[in-house]
């Protein structure tokens, strides 16, 4: 027994120290775990001459509902927010062309407007013809497009912490932008822990090799966020003139704390829209799906449950 006890704790050091020496692998292994959780698996579909990577999960005949990530981030953001939802929903989290595991080619436009046609022609690949949407900061500036676009197909809209409208209280982000910095492209690993701290108020625990593992893969792709960033700036879209098109119950959930995009765009967004709902997080920062993930979703699911949205699929 004594033999076999220490053989066992053997193994798990070896493990451990593997994991250790190959942050890819601590990294895929803490997806996995996520994603289990949540009862999600990984899939792949090619639209538009693309491959769209996605996670999903929830009973097939279920309403769907579709998650949008933001800037810089992919469909990794969505698990801890997702496993309360795909026990009574049919979930799909992307990964938007140019994030993630999907394609990126150089030569194609990333600007919010395509990213939303292109969402569209993935859900009719999939033959899902009306669904709810959330999206986070880029991904609900997204997501408010596509329900403004596609009233007849989008139940609902979710936009938590969303870009598209002029804030009346310009956001930290915004301020930095007009001296020609921005902390949302990384420039060194080092400058890594500070992105965190400008993104969340209180990070998830990240061990130090992962996180700088994690810093090496985003200074990667700094060239390439950098040349998106400035599509979305040159193609920019202001969301002023389409919300009141949204046909759609909306939720404008936010951190009241976000650096990154400021709380009072819901000034802004709530008399515009026909059937607003509002949430805000106390302490809580840009990506409170990550944050703070069994909150935003009682919130959300709340919002779904007195806007009269059964979980069962509807024609």
């Amino acid at each position: 027994m004594k033999k076999a006890l220490l053989v066992l704790v053997l193994l798990l050091a070896a493990t451990a120290g593997a994991l250790y020496a190959f942050p890819s692998t601590l990294l895929a292994s803490a997806q996995f775990v996520e994603r289990s959780r949540a009862g999600l698996s990984v899939n792949t579909l090619r639209v538009d001459n693309l491959d769209i990577r996605y996670y999903e999960g929830g009973p097939d005949k279920a309403q769907t509902i579709l998650l949008i990530h933001g800037f810089g981030a992919d469909k990794s953001n969505w698990p801890r927010f997702a496993r309360f939802l795909t026990d009574r929903y049919h979930v799909i989290a992307v990964d938007l062309p140019g994030f993630g595991d999907s394609s990126r080619p150089e030569n194609i436009s990333y600007d919010v407007g395509t990213q939303a046609e292109r969402l569209a022609d993935f859900m009719g690949e999939l033959g899902i013809g009306r669904f709810h949407v959330v999206g986070n900061s880029m991904g609900g500036h997204i997501a408010a497009l596509l329900a403004a676009r596609h009233p007849n197909e989008v139940l609902s809209v979710g936009l938590f912490d969303n870009a598209g409208v002029v804030a009346p209280h310009p956001s930290e982000l915004f301020q930095r932008l007009s001296k020609g910095e921005n902390p949302l492209v990384l420039r060194s690993v080092e400058d890594f822990p500070a992105l965190i701290d400008f993104v969340f108020v209180q990070a998830p625990p990240l061990p130090s090799r992962l996180q700088h593992y994690l810093a090496e893969r985003s200074l990667e792709r700094s060239a390439f966020n950098s040349m998106v960033f400035q599509q979305l700036r040159e193609r920019y879209i202001p969301l002023e003139p389409e919300l009141p098109k949204i046909t759609a119950p909306t939720l404008l959930l936010w951190g009241d704390r976000d650096r990154v995009l400021d709380v009072s765009s819901i000034e802004v967004m709530k008399p515009l829209l026909k059937k607003p709902s509002v949430a805000i997080l106390r302490d809580c920062g840009h990506v409170p799906m990550i944050e703070r993930p069994e909150e935003t979703a009682r919130l959300y699911l709340d919002f779904l449950q007195q806007n009269h949205a059964p979980a069962t699929a509807s024609n």
